[in-house]
């Protein structure tokens, strides 16, 4: 837009006028237009007919995406005048305002979080020098106030034409990822193409969920593979919220639109700290400390054969019946998640009787150890329910390497610092037992069921006379390794009792660089 001049005033113009007419200031209406036009070529970001080809795919926009995530009205927007600096390839000619990322803070459910959400209608949310220093901009924001990073991620990847200046864009990026990491909670949310270097921002986040359909996560696409190894594959067989979600494990959890994500999206972080230096969010609850529920003293059969699921001791114990799984769909003969007790966040890991017997193998053991680690990150209590018959065997597990992955869970529980407290249900075999927060990586509480089974291995595989002498949970409570064999409907009221004793709990790792996790 021309620059428009205030008039000097009638008569004899001002002394400022006559020496400086070439100095002429835009009137503050003038400027204030100007501002406001820019600010509304923002908010249309690459244009009304790209955003109706964005809806005729089922997405919404990027500040659509903000709008719902968001408490109405609270979103306050970073950097909405910011425009590339490029001028290679005519892109000095071809500039859109705010250069395809919407970047700022507001709250969930009254809580403070920063967000950045690419916008696939402006330069097809390509990464620029300029969108980059806007993302590390919230980024470096968050980490100053305490608050978590939120990305909806919807981009075509690094904007070709600014070349090295793009990749270095995303490396910024990737440092900031680490320097945040164990610092504020950071989820990615793929909410359309998500290809190339840009795959590693939301694989060092701690949660990366997608959309079904319309998201996708590859290194290399499927162009390239067929290229490469003559493979045909789709886009969705590659890198799609199936095979991330129950093959691969990239991906946390996935939705079938951008409505249900995003709504799901604001109860996840509702269980979250705002940081590492803020304490579990309470919320109130009508469900008394006190309840207890008989269903439990029946629930796991006798026989150790039978299987029954273990997500039905875990609803019957935290608050409300309310419990948050993640990662669903792989690995499922772990579950992990999220619940409340007495309004409390609790972490929850245990093992799945329902599937290969709740046996810990590669996947399962990878899955609650990074699950574990970002827990006692951030400070969140871990309540664990043991059910596990061992490692699996095979050359399978051998060969993949299951004494180096089963040692990330072993070696999570160990360095873990907050409360711990463990109830075994049935079956504690060998090492498994060790592994699974045993008072003997320094454990807080360790209860068991009066259905509990502690030894060194199944009946199968022992004489059945010493089996029976050691398969109960008296020896162990002899031996002090655990602290009490618990009635199982009253579980609740114990836990809630000693997450309050252990409240103040304080503990710290010898003073070192870092530990050397084996990766």
């Amino acid at each position: 837009m021309p620059s428009v001049s205030c008039s000097p005033p009638a008569g004899r113009p001002p002394a400022s006028f006559a020496r400086r007419p070439d100095r002429m200031r835009p009137c503050p209406q003038a400027v204030l237009h100007m501002i406001e036009d820019k600010r509304n070529q923002a908010k249309l970001g690459g244009g009304q007919k790209r955003i109706d080809a964005q809806h005729n795919k089922g997405k919404l926009t990027a500040r659509e995406r903000i709008d719902l995530l968001l408490d109405s009205g609270s979103f306050r927007e970073y950097d909405a005048f910011v425009e590339h600096r490029c001028h290679d390839f005519g892109m000095a000619e071809n500039k859109i305002t705010g250069d395809g990322v919407v970047t700022g803070y507001g709250t969930v459910n009254g809580r403070l979080v920063y967000v950045f959400s690419q916008d696939f209608t402006s330069y097809g949310g390509s990464l620029s020098k300029t969108n980059a220093q806007k993302i590390c901009k919230v980024m470096d924001q968050a980490m100053l106030v305490g608050a978590p990073v939120i990305g909806l991620n919807d981009s075509g990847g690094a904007r070709i034409q600014e070349g090295v200046d793009s990749l270095g864009g995303y490396a910024d990026i990737f440092q900031k990822n680490v320097l945040a990491s164990g610092v504020v909670p950071q989820i990615s949310l793929i909410m359309g193409p998500c290809a190339g270097g840009a795959v590693y921002s939301p694989a060092l986040t701690d949660f990366t969920f997608m959309v079904r359909d319309t998201s996708y996560l590859f290194v290399t696409g499927p162009d390239v593979v067929k290229a490469v190894t003559n493979e045909q594959v789709t886009q969705e067989e590659l890198g799609g919220a199936g095979p991330h979600t129950t093959k691969s494990g990239v991906a946390h959890l996935a939705f079938d639109n951008d409505i249900e994500a995003l709504a799901r999206l604001r109860d996840f972080v509702d269980f979250l700290p705002l940081s590492n230096r803020h304490e579990v969010p309470v919320r109130p609850t009508h469900d008394s400390p006190d309840r207890k529920d008989d269903a439990l003293n029946i629930l796991v059969p006798t026989d150790s054969t039978k299987a029954y699921d273990i997500k039905d001791v875990i609803t019957r114990i935290v608050d409300d019946n309310n419990f948050f799984e993640v990662m669903p769909d792989f690995a499922k003969n772990i579950v992990v998640g999220f619940g409340r007790l007495d309004g409390e966040t609790v972490s929850i890991i245990a093992n799945q009787p329902l599937v290969s017997s709740g046996v810990l193998d590669i996947n399962s053991s990878i899955k609650a150890a990074r699950w574990v680690r970002f827990c006692d990150a951030f400070n969140i209590p871990l309540l664990t329910f043991v059910d596990v018959p061992g490692f699996l065997p095979g050359t399978a597990q051998e060969h993949g390497g299951i004494i180096r992955n089963g040692a990330k869970l072993l070696y999570a529980y160990a360095e873990a610092t907050v409360p711990k407290i463990t109830v075994i249900t049935r079956k504690a075999y060998g090492g498994a037992y060790d592994v699974m927060s045993s008072k003997h990586l320094r454990g807080d509480v360790n209860y068991s069921w009066p259905t509990g089974e502690i030894a060194v291995m199944g009946a199968k595989g022992a004489v059945e006379i010493i089996f029976r002498q050691f398969a109960n949970p008296l020896p162990a409570a002899q031996r002090g390794f655990l602290d009490d064999i618990l009635i199982p409907s009253e579980t609740r009221t114990r836990i809630i009792q000693d997450l309050k004793m252990l409240k103040n709990k304080k503990l710290t790792n010898p003073a070192k660089k870092h530990g050397n996790i084996p990766l």
